[in-house]
Order: structure tokens, then C-alpha cells, then sequence
């Protein structure tokens, strides 16, 4: 099926499940009388997180019983501090952001996550104009020194966090850059300044540039790909520890299945993997993330 087919099915069927959920009644609200509330680190082009999440809510509306709202945030630790107020309960989470969050909240639980989290990569990108050429180990990254730089958010695990580790690893002072390192805020505009050569090099993460080479909307022309790092375990859904206390048992498990059962081969699924670039949903543990604590920990970014 067509994606603009595809995208009308799904739009289609997630107005009458938010039609549904918001027309029930007392179970609809939960125990706290409140909707459901859930949210992501804003990594991507809003339009397109606008379009995925809102569908999301309807979907795991279906399968709860109970309001599910959509919160828009503006930055990573916007998300974070919702989630550990408890102004949401069910956050879509960087590796970093994960970590930071479950250790405001303890009893956090990571639910789930896409195939390719199992394995996740950043890329390091970089103008032709700058004279820098692929690599093929963390030592490559050497070549930075003398040349400007970005990372996406400051709390982004493939934007920042491990291409910092990398660097070091590969013997890279940060302070041989040129001028100090920007943070562009999101992948999307990591790519786009480094397109525009605002920044010599820039690192983003794998799956969104691999989406922007696919649709063309940015010139890449002039850009080079120059190192894939090694793999680690990155985004997830991450749930409270009360989530099945404020809107009843099962909930978790509810949302969980929801995730998980997600297939390809129907329609309404297909849509919503597709925008999460991913085949399926598997499970995951807070222990996978133990790296990215580790990581974060050496870096100061856990407090």
C-alpha cells in the first residue's frame, strides 16, 4: 500500500478511536480522573512527530480504555522533568534520557523498544568543502581538530553522548576543535547546518540520516559521510512506576502488548512503524541501558 494511502487509513482510524476514547466514560479518565498522558524527546521534524504521536495516543487509547493524551515538549529535558513530576507517564526516551529519568524515578521500567535500538549508530557527517575524507575507526576521528563542529540536543544519546565517547576513545580532544562545539538541537538540524556550512562536521543519528538521504528535501550534494560508530542500545518507551496504580492494572501491560504486536502487514501498524523507522517493536530492560549510564556517569550528565 501506497504511504499516502497508508497515512488516510491511519488518520482515518485514529479520529474515531480519539472520538471513542474521549466519548467514554468514568474508566476513560483512570483513577486520577485525568487522561493519560504521554510524550517523546522532540529528536525529529515536529510535522512528523505531530502526525506519529497523536495516532499513537489513539491506538494505545483502544487498548487501555482511558483518555490518552499527546504532550508536545521543546526539549529533551522538558521531557525528562514531565515524566519525573509525573505530568506524563509514558515517555518514547533517548538511551540518555532514559537513564536520567528512571534515576529521578526510581521503579521506571523501559517497556520497549524498535529492533534497530538493539543495535543503534550514529553517524559522523562533514562538508566536501571541509577536505575531510571516510574513516574507518574512532582514530579517524582525529581529523576533526581544527575544523567547526556540532552535536543535535546536549542530552541526546546519538547526538551527543556517544560520539563524545567515541571521540575520546579515539584520542580526539574536544578543545582541538575550532571554537566550541554547537549543540543544533535536534538530528534534522544537525543535518541541515552542515549541508548549509554553518558547521564543518556535525554527528546525527543513523536512522535519521539515512531518511534524509532518502527524501531529498535537503541538498545533500555537498555532504560526506565519514565514520558509522560502533553499536549500542538507545531510544525506548519508558513507563512510571505507578502507572498501573493511577489507571488500573494491566495498563502497562496493555501498552505493552500494543507495542509489541504491532505488524507490518496491516495497514494502521504499517504507518506508524513506518514513521518510527522500524520493522517491530521488541522488549527491552532497564539493564540494557547499563552502558549508557556508565557513559553518562564519566560525562557528568546524571545528576
Amino acid at each position: 500500500m501506497a504511504d499516502a494511502t497508508r497515512r488516510e487509513v491511519l488518520l482515518g482510524s485514529a479520529g474515531l478511536l480519539l472520538l471513542a476514547a474521549c466519548g467514554s466514560t468514568d474508566s476513560a479518565g483512570g483513577a486520577s480522573g485525568g487522561p493519560l498522558m504521554i510524550s517523546a524527546i522532540p529528536d525529529q521534524d515536529p510535522e512528523k512527530l505531530n502526525r506519529l504521536y497523536p495516532a499513537l495516543a489513539a491506538r494505545f487509547a483502544a487498548a487501555t480504555g482511558h483518555q490518552v493524551r499527546y504532550r508536545p515538549v521543546t526539549d529533551y529535558t522538558a521531557v525528562v522533568r514531565a515524566f519525573e513530576v509525573g505530568d506524563i507517564q509514558l515517555a518514547w526516551m533517548g538511551g540518555l534520557t532514559g537513564v536520567q529519568a528512571r534515576t529521578r524515578v526510581p521503579g521506571a521500567t523501559a517497556i520497549a523498544q524498535r529492533d534497530i535500538d538493539r543495535d543503534f549508530h550514529s553517524v559522523f557527517i562533514a562538508t566536501k568543502a571541509s577536505g575531510l575524507t571516510p574513516f574507518t575507526d574512532a582514530a579517524g576521528l582525529r581529523a576533526l581538530a581544527g575544523h567547526t563542529f556540532t552535536f543535535g540536543s546536549q542530552t541526546s544519546t546519538s547526538g551527543r553522548l556517544m560520539p563524545q565517547y567515541f571521540m575520546r576513545q579515539g584520542g580526539l580532544d574536544q578543545a582541538a576543535l575550532t571554537g566550541q562545539p554547537g549543540f543544533s538541537g535536534s538530528h534534522d538540524a544537525t543535518i541541515e547546518a552542515v549541508a548549509a556550512g554553518s558547521f564543518e562536521a556535525g554527528v546525527v543519528n543513523e536512522q535519521v540520516w539515512k531518511a534524509a538521504k532518502q527524501a531529498g528535501k535537503v541538498d545533500l550534494s555537498g555532504v560526506v559521510e565519514l565514520w558509522r560508530t560502533p553499536g549500542y542500545a538507545d531510544y525506548h518507551w519508558l513507563a512510571r512506576p505507578d502507572l498501573d496504580t493511577t489507571f488500573g492494572a494491566g495498563t502497562t501491560r496493555a501498552v505493552t502488548d500494543l507495542l509489541l504486536g504491532l505488524d507490518p502487514a496491516k495497514p494502521e501498524d504499517a504507518t506508524i512503524l513506518d514513521l518510527f523507522g522500524a520493522e517491530e517493536f521488541v522488549t527491552t530492560a532497564n539493564a540494557n541501558y547499563d552502558q549508557i549510564e556508565a557513559v553518562a556517569r564519566e560525562q557528568g550528565l546524571l545528576t
